[in-house]
């Protein structure tokens, strides 16, 4: 009757075991990351006249059209005052925004994505008519706009 107990018992630890370890291989798998590519045409444009802005997001090679949220914020250089532009309705993982903008000048945008459970913020600059002063990179709170150290340097 021992025998029979511990049998049953082994069988079962056995059991409990295999079905943890299939648990393990499925929760290692690695989470795709969250893309974003921002793309602005065209990237140096004229008073009045309009701009777009496209973010495309992908998560692996899945383009995603059920984004939480997606967010174009845009500002001319050296102003206080953002624009934050709700964007919905994408095409084919891709959130797009038409803007015309009256003062020329530098401006940035930065895309702000939150989907399936991660958020990605890429930024650019872009200009409208002649460039103004661009910010500094203080002023840019930490934003990577390596484009503007060299000018920075010259001026």
């Amino acid at each position: 009757m021992k025998r029979l107990v511990y049998f049953v018992i082994s069988t079962l630890l056995l059991i409990v075991l295999a079905s943890c370890g299939s648990d393990t291989k499925q929760s290692s798998e690695q989470p795709k990351m969250l893309n974003v590519e921002l793309s602005i045409s065209p990237s140096k444009g004229e008073a009045n006249q309009p701009v777009t802005f496209e973010a495309k997001v992908t998560e692996g090679n899945d383009k995603v059209n059920d984004a939480d949220e997606v967010l174009f914020e845009i500002w001319r250089s050296n102003d206080e005052n953002h624009q934050k532009i709700e964007v919905k309705h994408p095409k084919n993982g891709i959130y797009h925004l038409e803007k015309s903008f009256q003062q020329e000048g530098t401006y940035y945008i930065i895309s702000h994505v939150t989907a399936r459970g991660m958020h990605n913020m890429p930024q650019k600059e872009f200009t409208i008519g002649n460039p103004s002063e661009p910010e500094s990179q203080d002023s840019m709170n930490g934003m990577n706009m390596d484009d503007n150290k060299d000018q920075d340097k010259n001026n």
